[in-house]
């Protein structure tokens, strides 16, 4: 089965075909970082707007980069939420509209199960059973994963997302948005040893999370380095973003652990935006080789918001006898685990 992905759900535009014998057969992405970047975060009209101007052009990149006619697919696939409404209905409308022009079958995706999903598009997938770290934008969560749509939530942020806690980290620190490239960034040239920054929730059992205290005790020790004219020197600036990193990273890999020994499970998959980050990744693998497991990501380029898994996603759902019919329907709050299983 060969299928169009379509991804609109906040901030980046992607379109990506995905056959279930060949494989990934194209895709395409357009990013607006750049333009939220001005306003320190994503402004949901603006999104909305871009993501009109710019997604018939990447379907017909996609298409052609496929080497396929337009309309030479057999089911379409879009993310139906959670997301942004208006980012949400673009997508959703026009793979809607599509379907019916080409006589296909659509379904609406649920945008985290994409992110969950994406590792299957690598050489060595994982294989069910496995715990999941989702990890994406205002999402962190450790699932229970036993099949498709069989998701057990074992834990989740109970305040700000990992994700949400870096771009708010480096707004403290004078840096531009998105923070999390740019926190690893600065972080790759401090002093790991020079603060002590706590990891929220580690002390006691569970496997939630807690990120708001500690952008507190960010806030607290930047605004004490601060000169008389309000400025962070560079280096501590750089000492900073590392201490923030470590105690994200140490948090997410502690939990991990008790995740994997809660279940007993030998495989821990890390999925969506923040699972690209390098430290994250080394600390986990040193993790799981110790816990006698395996660790599997996606290639950075699906990590963040792509077509490709949710022209994935969507294909295994189809196969699998399931689409939905002619409505519209976004969602913008969607609970991963009320996905039927397949």
């Amino acid at each position: 089965m060969r299928v169009l992905g379509i991804e609109t759900s906040c901030d980046e535009t992607g379109v990506a075909i995905f056959d279930s014998e060949k494989g990934l057969l194209g895709d395409a992405l357009y990013s607006q970082v750049k333009m939220h970047a001005e306003y320190g975060g994503v402004v949901p009209e603006l999104a909305s707007r871009d993501h009109v101007r710019k997604l018939l052009p990447l379907l017909d990149e996609t298409f052609a980069k496929a080497g396929l006619e337009k309309g030479n697919v057999d089911a379409i696939a879009y993310t139906s939420g959670p997301g942004l409404i208006g980012a949400l209905m673009v997508g959703a409308s026009t793979g809607r509209a599509l379907a019916m022009a080409w006589g296909k079958p659509a379904i609406g995706v649920h945008h985290m199960e994409g992110h969950l999903l994406a590792p299957m598009l690598e050489a060595e997938p994982p294989e069910f059973p496995f715990v999941a770290l989702l990890v994406s934008g205002g999402h962190t969560q450790l699932v229970r994963v036993d099949g498709i749509g069989q998701y057990e939530l074992l834990g989740e942020s109970l305040d700000d997302a990992a994700g949400e806690a870096f771009d708010k980290a480096a707004k403290m620190l004078g840096l531009d948005y998105p923070g999390g490239p740019l926190i690893a960034k600065h972080a790759a040239k401090g002093d790991r040893a020079r603060f002590r920054f706590p990891r929220p929730m580690t002390d006691r059992p569970g496997m939630d999370f807690s990120f708001s205290g500690l952008k507190t005790f960010t806030l607290n020790t930047a605004n004490s380095h601060r000169d008389a004219e309000g400025v962070i020197d560079p280096q501590t600036v750089c000492d900073i973003a590392a201490a923030f990193e470590e105690a994200v990273v140490d948090t997410l890999a502690i939990k991990c652990r008790r995740a994997l020994q809660a279940t007993g499970f030998g495989q821990l998959v890390i999925a969506g935006g923040v699972s690209a980050n390098q430290r994250l990744r080394e600390r986990l693998e040193l993790m799981v080789s110790k816990e006698r497991a395996r660790l599997f990501y996606a290639r950075p380029e699906f990590c963040t918001d792509n077509g490709a898994m949710i022209a994935y996603a969507g294909c295994q759902r189809l196969l699998a006898g399931q689409s939905d019919d002619l409505a519209i329907v976004t969602k913008p709050r969607w609970p991963l685990n009320t996905l039927d299983s397949i």
